[in-house]
């Protein structure tokens, strides 16, 4: 029993210990553009079934209740939330943000990978394409000529401009926005990127503003939806249980040190 017992304590503070981790990559990121914080999922682990409920006692009773001793708790993922972060006006032309759901596509090198990102804070190269500030295009490509004037992106993603010598806006292209069935099943890859797995789906490409999609807001960016107030409250929960979890290593260590001085 006191070796068990052990055994589930350290399950305990390894749980904890994980998501202090996860906690304390929230609060990291507290100041990311489009960052979405992160939630530690627990599971009980395996039961030892000693008695079964219900099982004969007697020739004419049976046990009202089993007799089962949990092995402890394991971490079985991370669930990102995907609540809206705060819209941040910023002003800059390029700054581009997604009031409601989906994700900006990224053409990664080398090979074109495709990824998605909620983070739009992009820039012109100096062939005038609309890109990362790690430098990686946007897809569709979207190129600004040379000269542009009044650049505008409207909320269905439209982006037009008034080229030199004329006065009437001329349309450059449209940005796409992607969808996914299940949008806590993309893979963050870091740069605040994210890469389609089976448990997402496939990319479901659209218009902005159409089909359940978030339409674009020129000259804002998305903050962090990390709430620092719930963060330290998760914290303390943690640090908490950890410390229990700790009281009951040194418990069951005094259990055993008493029982070999008494044998």
């Amino acid at each position: 029993m006191p070796n068990s017992a052990l055994h589930v304590a350290r399950t305990g503070l390894e749980a904890q210990d994980a998501r202090m981790r996860v906690i304390a990559n929230n609060l990291a990121n507290i100041s990311t553009t489009g960052f979405k914080r992160d939630r530690a999922d627990f599971a009980t682990l395996a039961y030892q079934e000693q008695r079964v409920a219900g099982q004969q006692s007697t020739n004419q009773t049976a046990y009202a209740v089993g007799l089962n001793l949990g092995t402890g708790v394991a971490l079985v993922g991370t669930s990102r939330i995907e609540s809206q972060g705060t819209l941040l006006q910023t002003g800059n032309t390029f700054d581009l943000a997604l009031d409601g759901d989906g994700y900006f596509q990224v053409e990664l090198p080398p090979g074109g990978q495709i990824a998605f990102t909620r983070a739009g804070n992009f820039t012109v190269s100096p062939q005038g394409n609309l890109i990362t500030g790690q430098g990686y295009a946007i897809t569709p490509p979207i190129q600004i000529p040379q000269g542009s004037q009044s650049i505008a992106i409207s909320p269905d993603g439209t982006v037009s401009a008034i080229q030199p010598g004329q006065t009437a806006p001329v349309q450059l292209g449209q940005l796409q926005v992607a969808n996914f069935v299940n949008p806590a099943g993309l893979r963050a890859i870091g740069d605040n990127f994210l890469v389609e797995t089976a448990a997402s789906g496939p990319a479901e490409l659209g218009i902005a503003g159409q089909f359940g999609r978030g339409q674009i807001r020129q000259g804002m960016l998305e903050g962090s939806n990390v709430n620092t107030v719930e963060e330290l409250v998760e914290m303390i929960e943690a640090q908490r249980a950890y410390e229990i979890n700790s009281k009951m290593v040194s418990a069951v260590d005094e259990m055993l040190r008493n029982a070999n001085q008494t044998l």
